[in-house]
């Protein structure tokens, strides 16, 4: 991989050399733009204006045009001369919580590596100072002419760097939502909320881009000489104004579909969110678009159900069964001890009667003296 920045980070004292390498990669299909008629490459030429020709990539400078269209030239000494610190210094100015930034302001990721043997040790520290610490660091640096701000983070064994827009270049969005007063009835929410629970949860490493692996086909094919056979895309149902409880309800009928599960739940869901409602009609209406189902794996889920099916039933059998063998033990003990209680009874009465025969015994002696 090739380094994009070469420069120290500045934390504190300490200085840790490292090159910034790009952390992602584009795999877009470019095009080229032809002429129609004959195939041919259209190209862009640079041309002065005042002079009506090309010119050189040498002889091209900036300049800062202003309100009256005026040009106010800026050279690489005006550049040079400016005071900017962070040059070739990733400088941190603070470690705060992540949950503090704006996903509004991440921008380009960056893999932050180390440049020599030197920044080893000190990088590790580093790293292992975000780790335990849970925090991000928030740092600025000089980039493709303009100061940055950046937010340090761990990734894995490697400190990642994200690009921040400055607060001020994040617009607010006044005017976005709708204008218009509506009331959200439980009973929708509540449908709402099955739905996201049908749809549930997605890896993203499941999900692929489809345009640009047909794109890919169709190149393939042209390039091979032969006729594209992929059929076209399927073209979205337009909006329709239809009843939102009954969209909701149909919504999750599909998702269910989709996944391969029964939609039982989903019409009790509905029936019990209408009940609730006291079957009152809806007071507005909704522009809903036709929903397509995510294709997921329901075989994983199904089986890890089955297995847990499996498991609470095994684990119920199995305290029964102790329970029986608990109640058996019990009343075998029981019955060893009444057995015991009994033996011993006995042989409290034979003694007792031995002992009457011969006090009888003795009495009849005396009386024969």
């Amino acid at each position: 991989m090739r380094s994009i920045w070469n420069g120290n980070i500045s934390f504190g004292l300490v200085s840790i050399p490292i090159k910034i390498y790009p952390a992602t990669e584009d795999h877009s299909i470019s095009f080229r733009q032809i002429h129609l008629r004959d195939n041919g490459r259209i190209r862009y030429r640079k041309v002065c204006e005042l002079e009506d020709k090309p010119v050189e990539s040498g002889e091209i400078g900036r300049a800062y045009e202003d309100a009256d269209g005026a040009l106010v030239p800026i050279t690489e000494e005006d550049l040079a001369a400016l005071p900017l610190p962070t040059t070739h210094t990733l400088e941190i100015e603070a470690f705060i919580s992540a949950s503090e930034i704006d996903p509004l302001q991440m921008g380009d990721a960056y893999y932050l590596g180390t440049s020599g043997a030197a920044g080893a040790k000190p990088y590790t520290l580093l790293r292992e100072a975000l780790k335990r610490s849970e925090k991000v660091a928030i740092a600025k640096y000089a980039h493709r002419g303009r100061e940055r701000l950046g937010m340090l983070r761990v990734v894995g064994d490697t400190i990642a760097l994200h690009r921040l827009l400055w607060p001020d270049e994040v617009r607010e969005p006044a005017g976005v939502a709708p204008k218009e007063k509506v009331t959200v009835k439980p009973a929708e929410l509540d449908l709402a909320d099955t739905l996201m629970e049908t749809l549930g949860e997605v890896d993203l490493n499941d999900l692929r881009d489809e345009y640009h692996e047909a794109l890919e086909e169709l190149v393939a094919a042209k390039m091979s000489g032969a006729t594209p056979t992929a059929e076209p895309g399927e073209r979205p149902a337009g909006a329709q104004v239809v009843d939102l409880m009954a969209a909701l309800k149909e919504s999750v009928r599909s998702a269910k579909e989709a996944r391969g599960e029964g939609t039982g739940e989903a019409a009790e869901a509905g029936e019990a969110a209408e009940d609730r409602e006291g079957g009152a009609e809806e007071e507005g209406e909704a522009t809903v678009h036709e929903l397509r189902g995510r294709k997921k794996a329901p075989a994983k889920k199904a089986a890890t159900k089955t297995k847990t099916t499996t498991t609470k039933k095994t684990t119920a059998a199995g305290k029964k069964t102790a329970a029986k063998t608990a109640k058996a033990a019990e009343e075998e003990s029981a019955g060893k001890r009444q057995t015991g209680a009994k033996k011993a009874a006995a042989k409290k009465s034979a003694a007792k009667k031995t002992a009457a025969k011969k006090q009888t015994g003795k009495r009849g002696t005396r009386t024969a003296s």
